[in-house]
């Protein structure tokens, strides 16, 4: 008989669960959340102490009732010493409200807890004083306590006789909890699906359970109940990866819930046990052992202290071995040591022998290593740009032998200019002289060629320039330039920008505008971007990165 199970109908759980496929993970969070135990019990503490004020201060019996009842759930998996003080005010207060169905709901209570603390003679006696059928809407969980009782007590029992007559009690309320719980209500599935465990059929145990899993709610203390009953499905099945799994959420839940009253933490203990995990099986069974004790559950005392010994000599023997190990080390670690510094007292001797110019000679030649590192480091940086730089050496030599020509031709003009003022000095001419260096008209013609053989030269690298800039912009923005143009004021500042030149002080020098305008032209094509604004300026760098 499962035993939890048992236990289980009665005291379901909470439990958070988290996501996790990964036993290796679900056992990392089980040990941090060891770890971190303060943190939960202090949780749970606060709980509990709200609890206890709201009691303080209320006077209305239904109220009363409701609180302690409230208090002993807390209490119930946590002190059971508490939970049975509580449960018995709750009798009382349902006593004096005169209310048969909280009454014995009441005795509910107390039989539980009677039978965690090993009273199974005080829970049977309160049991048999309960008239169920004044409240048939109990009747399931009159099944429910009944079947966990008996089931404590074939667990307990003293010979084999007494065993079988109390597992069939358990299992006859087991089958009336089926009967009478709502098909569709979560007891229902639990006391079906240990039916179905009890009469090894694991498939369908699974089939009830894994599909009906997912539906409760995060909140639900159903939850951890559940995880369980499917480890052991997994168990007769005989997939131990799986049970494993199982098993860990189940414990993780009852950790997070500061829960001292548990099964599956004991049981996860003995199956890292029988893997060779030593150390993290002997503290989850101390753990177990350690919140039992607080707990005062004596069958749970009674049966980690049966599998304590065992673990603990396994994990004393292994201890012992590390121990041998850790000397044979560090006696090793000592002769090698001391051969070491044997070994470094004679080399800095015969260090002290050698000349100063040998010794600067070595320090040249550690930095020379140093430096052949860097180069070496260097080297491989530089092969990975060779092949940017190939792509790149194609625009560069237009780019350049197109401005060689350019300055070759401004510099013919500047000597012409040169001469023809040379001319008007030497013949006198001064007023045409002075209107000749007054004049902006060179200039301007100068410009204005300079400009054309810019965009000559850009949209001969970059063709497709026009046609995907204004792919950039929404369709009613796009910019074509005027008949005769090649690149109007707009597109030349863009072109300036691919080329790299992103500084506004830079291309309005270039391009003759106050650094305002530029901004104000850079600013008014952002806002038409058909995409992103903050995005323009990058996809416009990335025009024509795909043709050579």
């Amino acid at each position: 008989m499962n035993r939890f199970l048992l236990f289980a109908i009665v005291s379901f759980q909470f439990f958070p669960l988290f996501s996790q496929n990964n036993s290796n993970t679900l056992l990392l969070a089980i040990d941090k959340t060891i770890q971190n135990n303060s943190y939960y019990t202090k949780k749970k503490e606060h709980e509990i102490n709200q609890l206890k004020a709201s009691l303080k201060h209320t006077v209305v019996p239904e109220q009363k009732y409701t609180i302690t009842q409230k208090l002993y759930n807390e209490y119930q998996s946590y002190q059971s010493d508490s939970a049975l003080v509580y449960a018995r005010k709750n009798f009382q207060i349902a006593e004096n409200l005169n209310n048969l169905e909280k009454l014995n709901q009441a005795k509910f209570n107390l039989v539980s807890i009677m039978g965690t603390l090993g009273m199974y003679k005080e829970g049977i006696d309160v049991l048999n004083t309960i008239t169920i059928t004044s409240t048939p809407n109990l009747k399931g969980s009159f099944n429910g306590v009944s079947r966990v009782v008996y089931g404590q007590m074939a667990d307990n029992a003293s010979s084999q006789q007494e065993k079988e007559k109390y597992l069939l009690l358990s299992k006859k309320y087991r089958d009336s909890c089926i009967s009478f719980y709502p098909s569709n209500s979560t007891p229902y599935i639990i006391a079906k699906a240990d039916w179905y465990l009890d009469n090894k059929k694991p498939e369908e145990t699974l089939d009830l359970l894994l599909p009906f899993f997912p539906k409760i709610h995060k909140n639900d203390p159903n939850r951890a109940i559940i995880s369980y009953i499917i480890s052991q499905a997994f168990k007769r099945k005989k997939d131990r990866n799986q049970e494993k799994k199982w098993l860990s959420i189940s414990a993780l839940s009852d950790l997070e819930l500061a829960k001292k009253e548990y099964i599956s933490l004991r049981s996860l203990a003995f199956l890292l046990y029988e893997d060779g995990d030593i150390e993290r099986a002997y503290t989850y069974i101390k753990r177990s052992l350690d919140d039992a004790v607080v707990c005062n559950a004596r069958l749970r005392t009674y049966e980690i202290s049966k599998m304590l010994p065992i673990i603990s000599e396994s994990y004393q023997q292994q201890n012992e071995t590390n121990r041998f190990q850790l000397i044979l080390f560090l006696t090793s670690a000592s002769i090698l040591a001391l051969i070491l510094l044997t070994l470094l007292f004679l080399l800095i001797r015969q260090m002290k022998k050698l000349s100063k110019a040998k010794s600067d000679l070595s320090l040249a030649n550690d930095k020379l290593s140093e430096l052949n590192a860097e180069l070496n480091s260097f080297n491989e940086k530089l092969n990975i740009s060779n092949d940017t730089l190939t792509e790149a050496n194609y625009l560069k030599e237009i780019y350049i032998g197109r401005y060689m020509d350019q300055c070759s031709d401004y510099l013919g003009k500047l000597d012409e200019y040169q001469r023809k003022l040379n001319v008007l000095v030497t013949t006198g001419k001064i007023n045409d002289l002075i209107n000749a260096v007054k004049s902006k008209e060179y200039i301007e013609n100068e410009l204005k060629e300079f400009y054309a053989n810019f965009d000559k030269t850009f949209l001969q690298l970059y063709p497709n320039f026009i046609r995907d800039f204004n792919a950039l912009l929404i369709p009613e923005e796009t910019i074509q330039p005027k008949e005769g143009e090649q690149l109007n004021t707009e597109l030349r500042i863009f072109a300036l920008i691919r080329l790299g030149i992103k500084d506004s002080a830079k291309i309005a020098v270039f391009l003759r505008y106050s650094v305002s305008t530029i901004y104000n032209y850079r600013s008014q094509l952002k806002n038409k971007s058909a995409g992103p604004r903050d995005e323009f300026e990058d996809k416009v760098m990335q025009i024509g990165t795909n043709t050579k």
